[in-house]
């Protein structure tokens, strides 16, 4: 069975949506927050299992530019200087796919994390100290010692 492959790529900055069609039939309208916060970058996933850095204050990201990677991918410059991010097409379905779930799974993160309702999604926010999956971590990636930035 063939991978799906993307056949139209929208990037929507006024509502702040990725649409992306795919030769399967499916399209996903994927918006810019849940790109930014689900980033496969070391800064955003860690080097590893409970090594993740959540991510707060991203309500109001945009993208400030898009670049193809080979015939594989794209990798987003978002407003706020994250650019270390490289979305596979597979990633990318997958976000659209579980774009729900995935939602509800950084909402919990947030509340898990003091955050009442939405209020962790405001811009300008960050924590103030490690989330608590990097505390439990022991250093990785948001502790400084990989030389990421968070």
């Amino acid at each position: 069975m063939s991978k799906p492959v993307p056949t139209g790529l929208t990037v929507h900055n006024k509502s702040r949506v990725l649409d992306i069609d795919f030769d399967d039939g499916k399209s996903f309208a994927i918006p810019f927050e849940l790109l930014r916060v689900y980033s496969p970058s070391a800064e955003v996933m860690g080097h590893g299992p409970g090594q993740e850095v959540l991510q707060v204050g991203k309500r109001e990201v945009n993208i400030a530019g898009i670049e193809p990677v080979g015939n594989y991918a794209v990798q987003p410059t978002f407003s706020d200087g994250h650019n270390t991010g490289i979305f596979t097409w597979d990633y990318l379905y997958k976000l659209g796919n579980e774009k729900a779930a995935l939602w509800d799974a950084y909402m919990d993160r947030l509340h898990a994390s003091g955050f009442e309702g939405d209020t962790g999604r405001e811009t300008g926010l960050s924590l103030t100290g490690p989330s608590s999956a990097a505390k439990s971590s022991g250093g990785g990636c948001g502790s400084g010692s990989c030389g990421c930035k968070s």
